[in-house]
């Protein structure tokens, strides 16, 4: 097989074929699953962080762990609450979004002059005029629909995981027999819970500030279903680049309908932008700093790949994914080379890599 690179080549493209459509195939039963071993990552680091309280450090690590799955359970279920019950309720609404919508087309066409009006109007009827606002609505949140079984599932998978997790080193050793080979995985399995349990504790606070804050700009405006959209945003968030153009847009784009008024919802973009910006250029850059090494283009077309495999989940799961993808592949010699072309930054020679996160470029 050395000496037959086309062939290597030919195999490798048909091998990624193969691993691509069973991802795709398989989407119902391993989105779950991956983001269960995500979660239980940053559950490590939020038991490692209670196990520093003062209070809690004095509990065992099986009623820390528990304690932690109880609070990440809670708050998935809040969350599918939310998101099935808001939904409904704005699926409810549409049919008044839309003619709010249609008065506002009205008056902008009022403003201009005979001729201009007339092709205005047509503009928008051609364009928006069978539009119904009901189901592109419904079909936007489509990929929240299916949140609550995904959940359930999730917890699950997640408590079995962390129940065995101590007793994960002995299995590894086990497994692969040589006790170098062992030493090898468990540096690997060490690098990969450091630099993804630590960067998605950070990731996740700063995203539950940016919540926080969008909510009270959302109460403040009277923006409908203030709670929901700001944990959109918030979840969007774990997106690089776009999540938080995406986060915005959906609830600027809806107070339009809702208010009929563009100065508001011109307004409503400021802020929210204004809080984006504040998150991500000042607050983020000094929690996070640099982390995972992962190119902008690395993370884009990892974006890309995941967000068509897996739609939604697949885009936010991207770059935790892709980056323990990286720590392997620049383990082996084999596959470095891999590794160091979705690298951000080439360290010195004989120096380590210097991480970072995907977020940063914002700042």
């Amino acid at each position: 097989m050395k000496g037959a690179p086309l062939l290597n080549l030919v195999l490798a493209v048909v091998l990624t074929m193969a691993v691509g459509q069973l991802l795709v195939i398989g989407r119902p039963i391993l989105v779950p699953i991956i983001t269960a071993v995500i979660s239980v990552y940053l559950m490590s680091s939020a038991t490692e962080a209670l196990r520093r309280a003062p209070v809690l450090r004095h509990l065992p690590s099986a009623a820390l762990r528990a304690l932690v799955l109880l609070i990440f359970a809670l708050g998935l279920y809040a969350f599918a609450v939310v998101v099935a019950s808001t939904i409904g309720e704005i699926a409810g609404v549409a049919p008044g979004y839309q003619q709010n919508f249609e008065a506002l087309a009205d008056r902008l066409e009022q403003r201009f002059d005979v001729d201009m009006q007339k092709v205005l109007d047509d503009a928008f009827r051609v364009t928006f005029g069978g539009m119904d606002l009901r189901a592109v609505i419904l079909g936007v949140l489509g990929g929240f629909t299916s949140v609550g079984s995904t959940a359930f599932l999730v917890v699950i998978y997640a408590a079995f995981l962390m129940v065995e997790q101590p007793g994960f080193p002995a299995k590894l050793s086990a497994a692969l027999g040589d006790p170098q080979d062992a030493r090898d995985a468990a540096g690997i399995l060490s690098q990969i819970n450091a630099r993804i349990g630590e960067y998605l504790a950070v990731k996740t606070l700063i995203n539950l500030i940016l919540g926080g804050l969008c909510l009270g700009i959302l109460l403040a405006m009277g923006s409908d279903f203030a709670l929901f959209w700001a944990i959109v945003i918030a979840l969007l968030n774990y997106i690089p680049y776009v999540g938080s153009l995406l986060g915005v847009a959906f609830p600027v784009l809806l107070s339009v309908a809702q208010e009929g008024s563009v100065g508001h919802s011109l307004a409503l973009a400021a802020m929210l932008i204004a809080a984006q910006i504040s998150v991500g250029n000042v607050l983020e850059p000094r929690m996070i700093g640099r982390q995972l090494n992962l190119s902008p283009f690395a993370v884009m077309a990892a974006l890309s790949v995941w967000s068509a495999i897996w739609g939604l989940a697949g885009a936010i799961l991207a770059v935790p994914m892709t980056a323990m993808l990286v720590i392997v592949l620049e383990h082996f010699p084999a596959t470095r080379f891999l590794a160091v072309l979705m690298w951000n930054e080439v360290p010195p020679q004989g120096a380590a890599p210097r991480p970072e996160s995907p977020d940063e470029a914002r700042g």
